[in-house]
């Protein structure tokens, strides 16, 4: 049979995504990828350290994302994101800045990291107060809290678990008894941090109950990275999603048949 007539496949923008070794959720992070863009990640040296603000540290570096950013430069990406919210918080807003500095220079293009990604959500929705999920131990919840406090981000009400690792591992009923113990006060919305931690099908349900903005780590990251290229994040009733254009002027749209919907 002769299938010359379906020519090549259609042509892929790239997202290059550098996560700590111990990242866990490469499928989570696609959901929220349009059809006509591809993920291309890649992690962090191992290093024998459970999750505290010294591993945050070491898996955020700069030779160490300068090397994730020249192993992804190979497959041209559009842009790179770091996927690792303590690792972009650890040194403070002049220590985000610094690394998508570094990433920049190291592959000559644009760089976001998840907590940047954050800020420029918040932003997005006009959100100053929070309520603050987290799976970490209260030592880098604080720092968290220290960051966002630093750029004029109040908290409100927030719930820990004290995890060192394995954090992947926790179910979508934990997630949901967190949020709902964090929205203690009037917050303009939730924020669930940890790149590692699986929220993509909960930010609905919380959103619906809470009535409220659901964001979390692995979302705002998407959405940044995607947003920069002209991109739209896709997810079903996420206010972010819903509610937020691209930054950058889009491609001409593909005809009906090839564009991605919705994925649940």
């Amino acid at each position: 049979m002769d299938i010359s007539f379906l020519g090549g496949p259609g042509p892929q923008r790239g997202v290059g995504v550098v996560a700590p070794f111990d990242f866990a959720l490469d499928r989570e992070l696609w959901r929220w990828v349009p059809d006509d863009v591809s993920l291309h990640l890649t992690r962090t040296p191992f290093v024998p350290v459970e999750v505290s603000l010294d591993l945050a540290r070491l898996v955020s570096e700069h030779e160490t994302l300068r090397e994730g950013v020249r192993a992804l430069i190979a497959v041209a990406p559009q842009v790179i994101a770091y996927a690792c919210t303590s690792g972009s918080f650890v040194g403070g807003l002049a220590g985000e800045r610094a690394m998508c500095e570094a990433m920049t220079q190291a592959g000559e293009l644009p760089s976001v990291t998840t907590s940047g990604a954050l800020l420029q959500a918040f932003e997005e929705l006009g959100v100053r107060r929070i309520a603050l999920v987290t799976p970490y131990t209260e030592s880098v919840t604080s720092a968290l809290e220290d960051y966002l406090g630093e750029a004029g981000i109040g908290v409100t009400g927030r719930a820990f678990l004290g995890l060192t690792r394995h954090i992947w591992k926790v179910p979508y009923r934990d997630v949901v008894d967190m949020a709902r113990e964090a929205v203690a006060g009037a917050a303009d919305a939730l924020f669930i941090s940890c790149t590692n931690l699986p929220t993509y099908d909960v930010i609905p349900q919380l959103e619906a109950e809470l009535r409220m903005p659901v964001l979390s780590a692995n979302q705002v990251t998407m959405w940044a990275a995607l947003r920069s290229i002209g991109a739209h994040a896709v997810g079903p009733y996420q206010r972010l999603l819903l509610d937020s254009q691209p930054a950058a002027a889009p491609e001409p749209s593909p005809a009906p048949e090839e564009q991605g919907g919705w994925t649940a």
